[in-house]
């Protein structure tokens, strides 16, 4: 939101920046640069939410070398690591809020859990597919349909991944895709911390 706000004020006197990191320095780059085209009030407006981000990343960057210390402390979290699309945040994520894996019995279970799962719609007496159902932990869904659409992108992007990913892209769109590959994702986290192994295992 503060990027956005500090993006959208620049703009309403026609300094124009780039969405993304690169485009938020640029922005503050500009705030330096293009003082005398604002006026007083305006910049003070505009220094306070550059304080106001720049406080925010530094609690953010402070944040994450302490999950990424719990991260590298837990088994757990570390074998959910080797999956392709879970990073250390994921993965300590799903390790410390994520129930005993002996409660689901299989992976199947597992993604119905997290809400990955297609949700059944009947009428007439037919059964027919409504989008997923989005039960469960809304948090560990989310990061795993973020983690899915980088494997898809990198692998759109290169030309690389497996058959079975391939195939993925050439059927769905691209937010069926990430659904459909966060739902096998969430599948060998289950089998990995149910049987205590890594997926190069």
């Amino acid at each position: 939101m503060l990027i956005n706000a500090l993006r959208g004020h620049l703009s309403e006197f026609g300094i124009v920046s780039a969405q993304g990191s690169a485009g938020v320095q640029a922005a503050l780059r500009s705030l330096i640069l293009e003082q005398e085209r604002l006026p007083e009030l305006a910049q003070a407006a505009l220094r306070g939410l550059a304080g106001r981000l720049e406080t925010l990343r530094a609690e953010i960057e402070r944040l994450e070398h302490r999950i990424l210390a719990w991260h590298r402390q837990d088994a757990t979290s570390r074998r959910l690591a080797t999956i392709p699309g879970i990073g250390p945040i994921t993965a300590s994520a799903m390790a410390a809020s994520a129930p005993d894996p002996a409660l689901f019995r299989s992976g199947r279970q597992f993604a119905a859990w997290l809400g990955l799962t297609p949700r059944a719609h009947s009428s007439g007496g037919k059964e027919r597919q409504a989008g997923i159902s989005k039960m469960g932990d809304g948090y560990l869904r989310r990061l795993l349909v973020v983690g899915a659409t980088a494997v898809l992108r990198m692998a759109r992007q290169r030309g690389t991944g497996g058959p079975w990913i391939r195939g993925l892209l050439d059927r769905k769109k691209p937010k069926a895709a990430a659904v459909a590959l966060a739902n096998k994702t969430a599948r060998i986290a289950w089998v990995l911390m149910a049987r205590e192994e890594t997926a190069a295992a």
